[in-house]
């Protein structure tokens, strides 16, 4: 890896909060603190329009070229790799709400914890989040929901997978943080309940991948984005709940620019 690339990825090392430990959630986690040191919102004077006015670590919200998320179309048919996920379930210690989504971190040492493989390629999962609407966009179809799956390579390489969310049936593992889901901004503690997100993964795994960014602040870039073609079901009661506490937390649709999307074949 260049080392311009590198640096490029150490404040989005930060942001996922990467963290060499031994198991998942087994450290003293139950402290909570906020991810960002200077707030944004998703509309007002904090929105994403300012968001690069907020903080000198923003800058890249409102100038980069490869942000996220994208409204998805014209992909190109490609022989892309094929997904592997090799998740597993385990205890969950605490459930967060950050102010802007329900979150879990993980904190597993390298090669212990839920992997996903791109082709060769190897990602450790380092945390999961939601967002109500789908911030991504597949020919200008919103979803309901999206989850997001955000991982990290051995050699800092981030890939982030976007499970699209739709109205239909419960789904019982999405249930599970729902039943603990945090009211307000903090952790709660959890005992007796295994999570395994696997569960929350579409039968069929096919996809569309393009390069982009987180789409928080800081908004950094050289983020490989897995799109899962097929939604998953959750139910309308399970979507309230959770617009009951943020009832749009989406960034809009980013330009393109020159990038291209590919589509597995």
């Amino acid at each position: 890896m260049r080392i311009g690339a590198l640096r490029s990825l150490l404040p989005l090392a930060a942001a996922l909060c990467v963290a060499p430990l031994t198991h998942a959630q087994d450290a003293d986690y139950s402290h909570y603190v906020s991810p960002w040191k200077t707030h944004w919102d998703y509309s007002g004077p904090r929105g994403p329009q300012h968001w690069s006015a907020l903080d000198p670590d923003y800058v890249l919200c409102n100038t980069g070229k490869q942000q996220s998320p994208i409204d998805i179309r014209g992909a190109q048919k490609a022989a892309l790799p094929a997904l592997r996920f090799e998740y597993r379930g385990e205890p969950l210690r605490y459930l967060i709400n950050n102010g802007a989504t329900i979150r879990i971190n993980y904190h597993d040492a390298a090669g212990s914890g839920n992997d996903l493989l791109l082709g060769e390629e190897r990602f450790q999962l380092l945390q999961l989040h939601f967002h109500r609407p789908s911030e991504e966009l597949v020919h200008g179809k919103r979803y309901d929901m999206v989850l997001h799956l955000m991982h990290q390579a051995s050699d800092g390489h981030v890939l982030g997978v976007a499970v699209l969310l739709r109205n239909g049936g419960a789904n019982a593992t999405l249930q599970q943080l729902w039943d603990h889901m945090p009211k307000t901004e903090g952790q709660v503690g959890l005992e007796g309940v295994s999570f395994d997100p696997a569960g929350l993964l579409p039968r069929e795994l096919g996809y569309y991948r393009y390069q982009g960014s987180q789409t928080a602040p800081p908004c950094s870039e050289g983020v490989t984005w897995i799109v899962l073609k097929m939604p998953v079901e959750v139910s309308a009661a399970q979507i309230a709940a959770f617009a009951q506490l943020f009832p749009h937390d989406v960034r809009p649709p980013q330009p393109l620019n020159a990038r291209i999307v590919e589509e597995s074949e």
